[in-house]
């Protein structure tokens, strides 16, 4: 779906933030694009959606060069949400879908009341000013804005910003859905969290480099120490100790009365990208 090779990008002489980005997403994956600020994460995903020209190597969409396929038919393939909200705030929620429905032809669009549906969306502001919305309000319009053609490919920067713990378990299942239904999903976001319980391959950036990619499940199992941390009863006191994990084979290799609990040591996501990194996600 999205091949890239030595992709490069300079603002100006002294300015150049990608420095030979190769990787590919494949045909209805979720795709996690994974980096702290100013690490080239932004200019990649403008570049991939054709917002962004003048790039050095080859970007192909659709197995076609980008530079090629910047046109309607291939707009009319994607689905943008971006990190602020692009809507029309004098506008409501139904109106502005139904405006960026005009730009598709009509057997591929949605219909904007069932598409709110399915995000939530609370029914007694479906046709009051975007400008009176929360921001989680205005998160679930700008998905169903991106959602609203029925997209091959769908890209989306910082997914679950501005929700609430309901919201954003919605919006996993609603993108885990797309991908079922076909659907290739590109996304960037600080959340680790997400990216984790979402995405079948992650890719960390940093400083304009590719500097780890694969599955949050690999990345954390060869990154892991292997040990586990078992809190017990003995003698009336509770204690603790932390063992290889090999040794739970056999008999815990320490007297105890009563388990009280097991617990893996394994890193998060964010460990392991500040292991690569160097730095968080700030």
């Amino acid at each position: 779906m999205i091949g890239v090779k030595n992709l490069t990008f300079s603002y100006g002489k002294d300015k150049q933030v990608l420095h030979g980005l190769n990787f590919t997403v494949n045909d209805g994956e979720i795709f996690g694009f994974l980096g702290p600020n100013g690490s080239g994460k932004s200019t990649t995903q403008k570049i991939l959606t054709g917002i962004l020209k003048g790039h050095g190597g080859t970007v192909s969409l659709f197995g076609q060069d980008i530079t090629a396929v910047r046109t309607q038919d291939f707009f009319q393939q994607i689905g943008v949400l971006f990190e602020f909200p692009y809507l029309y705030a004098n506008l409501s929620a139904i109106d502005n879908l139904k405006y960026f429905s005009s730009f598709y032809p009509k057997e591929q669009v949605q219909k904007p009341e069932e598409l709110l549906e399915r995000l939530e969306f609370k029914q007694d502001f479906l046709k009051k000013p975007v400008s009176s919305y929360s921001k989680g309000m205005r998160q679930r319009v700008s998905m169903a804005r991106a959602l609203i053609s029925n997209p091959r490919l769908l890209f989306l920067d910082e997914p679950i910003s501005g929700l609430d713990p309901s919201g954003a378990v919605l919006f996993r299942k609603i993108i885990q859905e797309e991908r079922k239904k076909g659907t290739t999903v590109f996304v960037t976001t600080h959340n680790m969290t997400d990216a984790d319980l979402l995405c079948d391959r992650v890719a960390f950036i940093s400083n304009g480099n590719i500097v780890a990619l694969d599955s949050p499940k690999n990345l954390k199992e060869r990154n892991s120490n292997r040990h586990v941390t078992v809190e017990y009863l003995f003698q009336g006191k509770q204690e603790m100790r932390s063992i290889e994990a090999s040794e739970l084979a056999g008999i815990l290799p320490f007297p105890y009365d009563e388990i009280v609990s097991i617990h893996s040591q394994e890193p998060t996501l964010e460990d392991i990208f500040i292991q690569y990194t160097g730095r968080g996600l700030d």
